[in-house]
């Protein structure tokens, strides 16, 4: 089977299955798996006064790990459907909708639960966030996590098969555990943290694209051209503005981090600013309705070539 003929199935389980509790509560998922590998090279490089040097050789090693075991699976005979339901495993808009989802559903019932709720999915202080913040950190995670959590691992899967989509994975789950900007890993983080920026140019854009497409958003398209450029990160600025200017509001803005506020710059200013669990869900109704398109988009290739 072509790779692309693998990537649609492998999108289509994942849209469908999602993560399955039943399955995942007795064995670790993969991406778990990368994580505790991350881990364990932390624990045991990050020291000394060559931190930058060693934080380069821990995502050598993580990424040439990974090449090893996605080439040993490819040469398993006729690996076709596994690798599928692997490239399914390692997507994730089924759970990404879930996770977003689950906020606007706990915003309903409470601040506090809300707060909770969308603590699990973003890094900023939950304590004092009001109803328009929380609905905007979800929105916000949701817009950047259909770039990090699918647009991206499928076009490294299309591009180089299993490799791809398997080292993309331990490149973005090394940079959200180390690749901050903090005394820890300021240095060791830092090839990490770049390399993902290098992994994720692409898929950003295409992001962005995507969304306006889908919906057909001359205001998404101008949002994101004037806006996306003005974000801390190279690349979440651009879906995250697609999705401010599709749904006509204003994300990112002041935040605070560890007990210390941000005065980061809105996307998408002009928009409106209060929000609360119906725009979150909006924003769920965007990532399916671009998912949709997606895959329409990758069906037609399939069918024409």
């Amino acid at each position: 089977m072509s790779t692309l003929s693998l990537l649609l199935i492998a999108l289509i389980l994942d849209a469908i299955l999602g993560e399955p509790d039943w399955l995942w509560s007795r064995f670790p998922h993969p991406a778990t798996l990368m994580g505790r590998c991350v881990e364990w090279l932390d624990d045991r490089l990050n020291h000394g006064q060559n931190r930058r040097n060693t934080g380069i050789l821990t995502i050598v090693i993580l990424t040439l790990g990974a090449l090893t075991l996605s080439l040993l699976i490819k040469s398993i005979p006729d690996a076709g459907l596994l690798e599928a339901l692997l490239a399914a495993i390692l997507l994730a808009q089924r759970s990404l909708t879930d996770h977003v989802t689950q906020v606007a559903g706990a915003l309903r019932s409470s601040l506090p639960e809300g707060r909770r709720a969308v603590s699990m999915i973003v890094g900023r202080d939950p304590a004092e966030l009001d109803e328009s913040a929380v609905a905007r950190g979800a929105i916000e995670s949701a817009a950047e996590n259909f770039s990090d959590g699918i647009v991206a691992p499928a076009f490294w899967f299309l591009i180089l098969g299993l490799p791809g989509i398997v080292i993309y994975k331990i490149i973005n789950t090394a940079d959200s555990m180390i690749g901050h900007r903090n005394e820890r890993y300021e240095d060791f983080g830092w090839a990490t943290a770049r390399l993902d920026d290098i992994v994720n140019w692409v898929p950003a854009r295409l992001t962005g694209g995507l969304i306006c497409l889908a919906h057909w958003s001359q205001a998404g398209w101008n949002t994101m051209q004037a806006d996306a450029k003005h974000h801390r990160s190279p690349n979440a600025g651009w879906p995250e503005a697609a999705m401010a200017g599709v749904l006509g509001i204003a994300i990112s803005g002041p935040r605070s981090y560890n007990g210390a506020m941000t005065n980061l710059p809105w996307v998408n200013g002009t928009g409106r600013k209060p929000l609360d669990p119906m725009d979150i869900e909006a924003s769920v109704r965007v990532l399916w309705q671009s998912w949709f398109v997606g895959i329409g988009i990758l069906a037609a290739v399939w069918l024409i070539f």
